[in-house]
C-alpha cells in the first residue's frame, strides 16, 4: 500500500493538543499499544507462577528467579537484529515478525516438562520482546508529532503496563481452577494482532520519508537501505570474529544467569560485558562509543531499581505476606494500573518540562514511598495505595525512557542502535530478581527490594537529570546533536522555550506533509 510521511510536527496555533493528531497516526499508535499490551502480558506471566512452577519443578527462590532472567540473556540479539531489520526493510515488518516471537514463545512455555524446556521458551521470549520495544517505539515515535512524541513514548509503554494488569487478573480467575500451564497457552492471542497489522497499517512516517522513498518503496531493499550491522561485517576475518563473539557473550550470559554457571558467575558475567563492549565500540565507532556504552549504563541502572519490585513483588506477597492468588492479583492489577497512569503522566510532563527533568524530577518524589510500601503489613487497601504511587512515579517514569534514549540516534540506525543500546542495557533486569533473591538471603525480600530499588533511583536520576551519556559523548565527538527527536536540535541544546511548546528551529523531513 502507498504509505505517506508524518504530518507536520510544528505546534498548531490553537485547539486541543489531540487536534493535531490525525486519525493515521492514532492508528499507528493504537495497533502498537495492543502489541505492546500484549507483550507485557507475555512477559510477566512468569513472575504471577513463579511460585507455582518452583513447586512443580523443585526448585529453589534463586534458580526459580533465573527464569525471570532468561529472557534477557537473548534480549541484546533480538533487539539488535529486529532492529535492523526495522532499519532497513521497516519499522512495520519488524514490529509483526517480534510479536510472532514472543508469542509462539510463550505458547510454548506452557508444554515445559522441566526447568530446562521452560528456561529455553524463555529465550524465545526475549528475542521477541527485545524487538518488540526497539520497533514499536520507532514505529510510534516517528508516526507522531515532534512536540508531541513524549505523549506518544508515555501512551505507548503504557500498554506494557495494561498488560500486566490483565496478567495479574487473568492469574487470579485462571490459576486456581486450571493451573499455571494455561496463563501461557493463552499468550498466544497476539499472533492473531500481528495479522490484523500485517493488512492494515501504514509505515512510520519519519522512515517513509527519510528512507522508504528515497530508497523505492517496499519490496528486497536496494544497496542504499540503512546496513546497521556494516561495521560488524567488513571483511571475513571481522565477520568471523563477531560470530564468535556473539556466540561467547550467549554463552556466558547463560552462564551467569543459571545454575549451570555456579562458581563461574564473575568470570561468565566480565566475559559478556567485555563482548558487548565490542560490539558497543564497532557499532558507535570512533566518535560514537562512548555514547551507546554510556547509555547501555544507564539503562542497566533503570532496569536495576526497577525491576527487583516488577518481578519479585508477587513472590513478596505469597511469601513474607501470606497473600492469596486473589489478593495478588488484586494488588498485581493496582500495581500495573499505577505503572500504565503513571505512563500518560510521564508523556505530559516529559512534553511540558522536557524529557529529562521530568524524568528526574518523577524519580525523585518516588523515593519517599519505596520503604512505606515494604513497611505495610495487615491492609491490603493501604498497601494498594502505596504500591499505586510508588509504580505510578518510579515505573510510569520509563514511559519516556524510549524517547530518551531514541533521540540520540538518527532515522537511518535508530531502531538498531535503540534495540541493541537498551536491551544490553536490559540485562540489569535479569541480574535485579537474582541480586533481589541473593540479598534476601541475608535480609527479610522486603527490606532487600526496598534497599535495591532507593538505591538505584538515587543513581539513574544522576544519570538522566545531569545528561551524563551526552556530555560523555561530547568528549569525542563535540557535534553531538541534542535530540534527533526534535527538529531544529541537531546543533546544539533545545531551548526552554522549545521544550515547553516543541517550536522547531528548522526543518527537518518530519515537517513535510
Amino acid at each position: 500500500m502507498t504509505t505517506q510521511p508524518a504530518d507536520p510536527a510544528g505546534p498548531s496555533p490553537r485547539g486541543a493538543w489531540y487536534h493535531e493528531v490525525t486519525p493515521r497516526q492514532w492508528k499507528a499508535l493504537s495497533a502498537a499499544w495492543i502489541g505492546y499490551l500484549l507483550d507485557g502480558f507475555d512477559f510477566v506471566l512468569i513472575t504471577l507462577v513463579l511460585t507455582e512452577v518452583a513447586g512443580a519443578f523443585r526448585l529453589d527462590t534463586a534458580t526459580a528467579a533465573s527464569l525471570v532472567s532468561a529472557a534477557f540473556i537473548t534480549r541484546w540479539l533480538g533487539g539488535a537484529l529486529l532492529g535492523a531489520m526495522g532499519d532497513r526493510h521497516g519499522r512495520k515488518a519488524a514490529m509483526i515478525a517480534s510479536i510472532l516471537l514472543y508469542s509462539l514463545g510463550t505458547f510454548a512455555c506452557g508444554f515445559a516438562w522441566d526447568y530446562t524446556s521452560l528456561f529455553a521458551a524463555r529465550l524465545v521470549i526475549g528475542l521477541g520482546m527485545a524487538g518488540e520495544y526497539s520497533t514499536s517505539v520507532t514505529y510510534v515515535l516517528e508516526s507522531w508529532p515532534a512536540r508531541l512524541r513524549n505523549r506518544a513514548s508515555g501512551f505507548l509503554i503504557s500498554g506494557y503496563a495494561a498488560g500486566t494488569a490483565v496478567a495479574a487478573q487473568v492469574y487470579a480467575w485462571v490459576v486456581p481452577a486450571w493451573g499455571w500451564r494455561w496463563m501461557f497457552w493463552l499468550g498466544v492471542l497476539p499472533v492473531l494482532v500481528a495479522l490484523w497489522m500485517r493488512r492494515s497499517l501504514p509505515e512510520a512516517g519519519d522512515w517513509h520519508a527519510e528512507v522508504g522513498t528515497a530508497t523505492g518503496g517496499g519490496g528486497a531493499a536496494p544497496p542504499d537501505r540503512p546496513h546497521p550491522f556494516r561495521p560488524l561485517l567488513t571483511g571475513r576475518l571481522r565477520r568471523r570474529t563477531n560470530a564468535a563473539l556473539a556466540l561467547l557473550a550467549t554463552v556466558a550470559l547463560f552462564c551467569a544467569f543459571t545454575p549451570w554457571g555456579a562458581g563461574f558467575v564473575p568470570w561468565s558475567a566480565g566475559l559478556a560485558t567485555l563482548c558487548l563492549l565490542a560490539f558497543a565500540a564497532q557499532l558507535g565507532g570512533r566518535r560514537g562509543w562512548l555514547l551507546y556504552v554510556s547509555l547501555m549504563v544507564t539503562v542497566f541502572c533503570a532496569f536495576l531499581y526497577s525491576w527487583p519490585v516488577q518481578a519479585l513483588l508477587p513472590t513478596y506477597l505469597k511469601t513474607a505476606l501470606g497473600y492469596s492468588p486473589a489478593q495478588v492479583g488484586d494488588v498485581m492489577f493496582v500495581a500495573g494500573f499505577g505503572a500504565m497512569a503513571g505512563c500518560w503522566l510521564a508523556g505530559f510532563t516529559g512534553d511540558l518540562l522536557g524529557t529529562r527533568r521530568a524524568y528526574a524530577y518523577t524519580l525523585l518524589a518516588s523515593l519517599a514511598f519505596v520503604f512505606p510500601v515494604f513497611a505495610v503489613r495487615g491492609s491490603v487497601l493501604g498497601l494498594g495505595v502505596l504500591v499505586f504511587v510508588l509504580l505510578a512515579l518510579g515505573q510510569g517514569i520509563s514511559g519516556i525512557l524510549p524517547k530518551y534514549v531514541a533521540g540520540h540516534f538518527p532515522t537511518g540506525t535508530r531502531a538498531a542502535s535503540l534495540g541493541f543500546v537498551y536491551n544490553v542495557g536490559a540485562l540489569g533486569g535479569a541480574v535485579a530478581p537474582v541480586l533481589g533473591a541473593q540479598l534476601a538471603r541475608g535480609m527479610p525480600l522486603g527490606r532487600a527490594l526496598a534497599v535495591l530499588t532507593f538505591g538505584l533511583t538515587l543513581l539513574v536520576v544522576l544519570l538522566v537529570g545531569g545528561d551524563v551519556p551526552r556530555r560523555l559523548a561530547r568528549l569525542v565527538d563535540r557535534q553531538v546533536p541534542a535530540d534527533h527527536l526534535v527538529p531544529g536540535t541537531a546543533g546544539g541544546a533545545e531551548t526552554g522555550e522549545e521544550r515547553r511548546r516543541g517550536a522547531p528551529r528548522g526543518t527537518s523531513s518530519s515537517d513535510v506533509a
